[in-house]
């Protein structure tokens, strides 16, 4: 048995144009320097009973191949302002490995199916500290998601922060910040709560 790898996601997300200039971030309380670009692109399948049972419990279930998580992806519901995620390596075949599946079962028994398919063509900036230590990552992505039940494409750019290793103590002072950088650069409210819902058109 695999025994899946555990972290606390904390971020925050918002919807921006095509043509939104990325944010300053010279204000952010503890963070001294943005590392270079990274390009990732990535491949998620999602899945689901045919109820939804897990999407009604506030879960989510993908495989995901790209960037430095590639694996099985089991994201809790929020709680508090997080999200707890086990992870799994992927394995040999794309089949829903059993370890993956035990765990699911807390949630439901019923068969799985695939409910979406989301591309996202994302840029990773490091936010570090004075020391080096990443105090969040920012994310922007252009997505492009696929309903797999309804056959509906929709396509969006959106912005994600997400703290890091060298997070604030003051977790609610950064996020405020965060908030007026993305603000003046033209960011709004994100439509839906995840990529997922998005990609449903929830």
């Amino acid at each position: 048995m695999t025994e899946p790898t555990s972290s606390l996601e904390v971020e925050r997300k918002y919807d921006v144009d095509d043509d939104t200039p990325l944010p300053d971030w010279s204000a952010l309380p503890g963070v001294d320097s943005v590392g270079e670009a990274e390009t990732r692109p990535l491949d998620a399948a999602y899945f689901d009973t045919d109820d939804l049972a897990l999407a009604r419990a506030g879960v989510a279930l993908r495989r995901r191949t790209g960037g430095p998580d590639a694996g099985w992806h089991l994201k809790g519901a929020l709680i508090d302002g997080g999200r707890t995620e086990l992870h799994w390596p992927l394995a040999e075949t794309a089949d829903l490995p059993a370890d993956v599946l035990e765990a699911v079962q807390g949630y439901s028994t019923a068969p799985l199916e695939p409910l979406a398919r989301i591309e996202n063509a994302r840029t990773a900036y490091a936010l570090r500290a004075a020391d080096g230590g990443v105090v969040a990552e920012f994310a922007d992505d252009h997505v492009h998601a696929t309903d797999l039940r309804a056959g509906t494409v929709r396509t969006w750019r959106e912005w994600e922060i997400e703290l890091s290793s060298a997070a604030p103590v003051d977790v609610d002072g950064f996020f405020a910040a965060v908030e007026r950088a993305v603000r003046a650069a033209g960011a709004r409210d994100a439509a839906s709560a995840s990529k997922l819902a998005r990609a449903l058109g929830r």
